[in-house]
């Protein structure tokens, strides 16, 4: 019989919603969007380039896990896109937080552990978008920061697992081999179970004619 595996070309596509850093990824998109709207001048070039950056490491995680189907060189390549999208995010909300001369909240800064310990917790914009209106500049920087290096530090881990997988299974060509030639393979093993079923059939019709004979024999 042909085993279900023997027949699996496509991989499973990842349910990039569950992703606590597409979600964390989202967080940043929406966070930046208000952001820049409360904080920046209208007119800023800052503005346009800030939400693309966000949006570009939310929509390419989404389209990474789409293509991921087909093709791990392909997800590995539009995370890539994604890390350096958020990459570029996080340098504008460190050229604001310098140019503004605002405390960057790091080991020692009395908020660090709490905004650490709140953005480990919380993946959801369910989690954060009450505080948009409330926080201050200062606040949500330093909250965009860490989640941007949240988000690259899991996307980090998720593309090596990528890459393990790619080394150990190969890409959609290596694995449309392996299904031919596991189909072929299970059609060489039917063929020859049924040579065999035929053999000891033709065996068991000769020795019953074989009985009949020795029984119509005159005594």
């Amino acid at each position: 019989m042909e085993k279900e595996d023997d027949k699996t070309i496509l991989r499973k596509q990842a349910n990039w919603k569950d992703l606590y850093f597409y979600q964390k990824s989202n967080v940043l998109y929406q966070l930046t969007f208000v952001f820049t709207k409360r904080f920046l001048v209208r007119g800023d070039r800052t503005i346009d380039q800030m939400i693309q950056a966000a949006r570009s490491g939310k929509q390419n995680i989404v389209e990474g896990s789409a293509d991921g189907v087909t093709s791990t060189e392909m997800e590995l390549k539009l995370l890539n896109v994604a890390r350096s999208s958020i990459k570029e995010l996080k340098e504008d909300y460190e050229d604001y937080v310098v140019s503004r001369r605002l405390p960057r909240w790091q080991p020692g800064h009395k908020r660090y552990d709490g905004m650490l310990k709140f953005c480990r917790k919380h993946n959801k914009i369910e989690d954060y978008q009450d505080f948009f209106d409330k926080w201050t500049d200062e606040e949500m920087a330093n909250i965009a920061l860490t989640l941007c290096h949240m988000v690259d530090k899991m996307m980090t881990t998720y593309q090596q697992q990528l890459e393990k997988t790619f080394i150990q299974e190969g890409g959609i060509k290596e694995r449309m081999t392996a299904a031919r030639l596991g189909y072929r393979t299970n059609q060489r093993e039917e063929i020859e179970r049924l040579r065999h079923e035929l053999e000891a059939a033709n065996k068991r019709i000769a020795e019953l004619e074989a009985m009949l004979a020795r029984k119509n024999q005159p005594d």
